[in-house]
């Protein structure tokens, strides 16, 4: 039996190794190992078919359940069930007609879902800081677009750069859409637009994916759909808030002319100007007529200057008469006020006389105490004087060289020395144990500069 499958399943391998079938997809489905299962039928046959994870990763568009494909592969046998299948090599829609079914299929959910409401469509800026482009950085869509907003005027651009056509466009398109918008800070553009140059609805499907039709529908920054020519419409047109018929004309509607709107403000500026000097104008002619009108100062002003006139004139008469009339009272206040006034003003020098004394008693005593201490410390200082001990009959020795003599052994060794008197210095020679004089005559006596304390005087200290 094995051996009679295996010449059957080569069989028929050898005599269909291509073949290309139309049918329509029935339970499609895609495992967990990435391999997809499904029948192709008509309405007189049906064959199973299966198509391997590489294959069904390099599909342009999702099948689905009911969609008219044609299908390009290689019959076998699978011998678990004898039964014949078609491994699929190429999947494609069965003609435009197929494609457009599908395509409206999915605008109809996707507007029921409300994807395409007017609501949820948001106002492009007027003049945007930066502009967010998603298309392919090698294709002359990009080039044009840039050229154009540099004509009109200047603006930050950034290029997301992505698949636009084959498989995994459709993610790579939602991936930068979502990207844009989940953007913060300063590199967050204020506008986006997705956009492709032309071709055929093949060319151009990835643009119909859901995947990608939902990106742009909830991307949070305004953004301009321009896929393919002015004739050709893809779903992510009718998500997104502006549809631009080139990706020219979205570069024209992102931005205005930059020479435009400079004239725009100029003129402005004028009328703003010519405005300002006609009301300046019309101001003057008006206040001009006004003061025409007016009554001349003089007129005004006169009976209010007479007026003022005779009630200075009067203030000065009032002045005089109460002045009179204010002396006479402070004649007779005073009269009577005097005596009680003197003898206020004797008690209050009495007062300041008593407290004169007090405080003349209380500096007397620290003085008295002071000029005491001064007396006890004169007598002190005059005791220490070095005459005090010669007066009472001391003599203070010194060697002929200077020093002083304190014992018996230093003057016999001195020899020669001076005695100082109170009256006056005295030499002497020492001979044996006994001092005599110098010379039988006795030598001139010069009194020693010493300094002398006199006693101050208290009075002139106090």
């Amino acid at each position: 039996m094995s051996e009679l499958s295996s010449r059957l399943k080569r069989h028929v391998e050898d005599g269909f190794g291509r073949v290309r079938i139309r049918g329509e997809i029935s339970g499609w489905k895609r495992v967990a190992s990435g391999h997809c299962y499904l029948a192709l039928k008509d309405d007189k046959a049906v064959i199973d078919g299966v198509m391997w994870k590489a294959t069904a990763a390099a599909l342009a568009f999702a099948p689905e359940d009911g969609a008219d494909v044609i299908a390009t592969g290689k019959l076998t046998i699978y011998p678990g069930r004898s039964k014949y299948q078609i491994v699929i090599e190429r999947l494609e829609l069965a003609g435009a007609g197929a494609m457009l079914a599908l395509l409206e299929k999915l605008k109809a959910k996707l507007a029921g879902e409300g994807l395409f409401d007017g609501a949820r469509k948001k106002p492009l800026p007027y003049l945007p800081r930066s502009i967010g482009v998603v298309t392919s950085p090698t294709g002359a869509v990009i080039r044009d677009i840039l050229h154009r907003l540099s004509d009109r005027f200047p603006v930050r651009v950034i290029v997301w750069p992505v698949i636009v056509q084959g498989n995994g466009a459709a993610q790579a398109v939602a991936n930068a859409v979502d990207g844009f918008s989940a953007m913060q800070g300063a590199d967050r553009p204020d506008l986006v637009i997705v956009a492709r140059g032309g071709g055929s609805v093949e060319d151009l499907w990835a643009f119909n994916e859901e995947v990608a039709v939902r990106a742009v529908a909830a991307c949070t920054i305004p953004i301009i759909s321009a896929v393919g020519h002015e004739t050709d419409t893809s779903l992510c047109d009718f998500a997104a808030d502006v549809r631009a018929p080139t990706p020219t004309a979205a570069a024209e509607m992102a931005v205005p002319v930059r020479s435009d709107l400079l004239g725009l403000v100029q003129e402005l500026s004028s009328r703003t100007l010519s405005c300002a000097h006609r009301y300046h104008d019309h101001g003057g002619e008006r206040l001009r007529a006004l003061t025409a009108r007016l009554p001349k100062p003089d007129a005004l002003l006169g009976p209010q200057r007479q007026k003022t006139d005779d009630l200075g004139g009067r203030l000065r008469r009032g002045l005089g008469h109460r002045l009179a009339e204010a002396r006479g009272d402070v004649a007779r206040a005073s009269g009577a006020l005097r005596p009680a006034l003197l003898q206020h003003r004797l008690a209050r020098a009495q007062e300041r006389l008593a407290g004169v004394r007090l405080e003349a008693r209380l500096v007397e005593r620290p003085i008295a105490q002071a000029r005491d201490q001064l007396d006890r410390l004169w007598r002190v200082a005059q005791s220490l004087h070095p005459n005090k001990p010669l007066e009472r009959g001391y003599a203070w020795v010194e060697k002929r060289g200077g020093g002083v003599v304190a014992s018996v052994g230093a003057a016999q060794a001195a020899g020669a020395l001076t005695l100082h008197f109170a009256d006056g210095p005295v030499d002497a020679r020492v001979e044996g144990a006994r001092v005599e004089g110098a010379s039988a005559k006795p030598a001139r006596v010069e009194r020693a500069a010493r300094p002398t304390y006199d006693k101050p005087q208290q009075d002139s200290l106090f």
